[in-house]
């Protein structure tokens, strides 16, 4: 299996199906992997697999690279739609992650004013008041829920034994509907189990879950790069399409990405 990690701190701009030119932020390892969760479609590969490597990089070593490559791209002229976090894993478990954002947002302003910040998250620290707040002050908080049923988290995302996917709705409720909710369609077997993002029990209930949520903005998305697990199937647009017709008609804002 081939995986995909992002070497330095400050990579692209790269062209994002769902973001336009996107310049990314790696948080975590420049050569492992570091998350709390240990998805079975992360293209970055299993948790085990990324531990060779386990320093993050100083809050420092992230304001000098991000501000030295804004002012490089600002003198070629290369555009920037959005600032990006996402890595190695999840961006929000650096224990400096507040303070970070706060400098994006300063820099944002100095150099690329018209960009927006994203943060791509599992949404397993909105427990923390300070991930929270910061979240909080970017364009686009992208919080994931991958399955309104819990067992279904645990066969596609296998969080750590701290997560609480009752208590992660009720974090994203403090958002009002300021954030975009994503989630992941898929087939599968793993460990002998089925998984089936399209089953009509699934769909009914991830609806029902956008309707108590209410966030301003949808992405739907499929996998798009080779997986951790084997055996792992597409679900297509025409899919997801169907699935969130309903919503569509009654006005939420999805996008939808094979």
């Amino acid at each position: 299996m081939s995986t995909i990690l992002f070497n330095h701190i400050v990579f692209g701009p790269i062209k994002s199906r769902r973001l336009g030119n996107s310049l990314g932020m790696n948080l975590l390892p420049r050569f492992g992997k570091w998350c709390s969760f240990d998805c079975i479609y992360c293209e970055c590969g299993w948790n085990k697999d990324g531990k060779e490597d386990t320093r993050l990089p100083s809050k420092e070593e992230v304001f000098e690279a991000l501000e030295t490559k804004l002012k490089g791209f600002v003198s070629e002229g290369t555009p920037i739609d959005t600032i990006t976090f996402s890595g190695n894993g999840e961006p929000t478990l650096h224990p400096d992650f507040a303070e970070i954002i706060d400098f994006t947002l300063a820099m944002r302003e100095k150099y690329y004013p018209q960009a927006k910040v994203s943060v791509l998250t599992n949404a397993s620290q909105l427990g923390k008041e300070s991930v929270r707040k910061a979240l909080m002050k970017v364009n686009n908080p992208i919080l994931k829920i991958d399955s309104p049923i819990a067992e279904m988290v645990e066969l596609i995302d296998r969080p750590n034994a701290a997560y609480s996917l009752e208590e992660t709705i009720s974090n994203i409720k403090l958002f009002g509907n300021d954030f975009i909710l994503q989630t992941m369609f898929l087939k599968g077997v793993v460990d002998g189990k089925v998984i089936d993002c399209t089953n009509p029990e699934h769909c009914k209930a991830w609806r029902d879950l956008v309707r108590e949520l209410k966030p301003r903005e949808i992405m739907m998305y499929t996998i798009d790069r080779e997986t951790p697990a084997q055996n792992l199937q597409k679900v297509t647009v025409g899919q997801m399409t169907e699935i969130a017709q309903p919503l569509l008609d009654e006005g939420y804002n999805i996008q939808i990405k094979g």
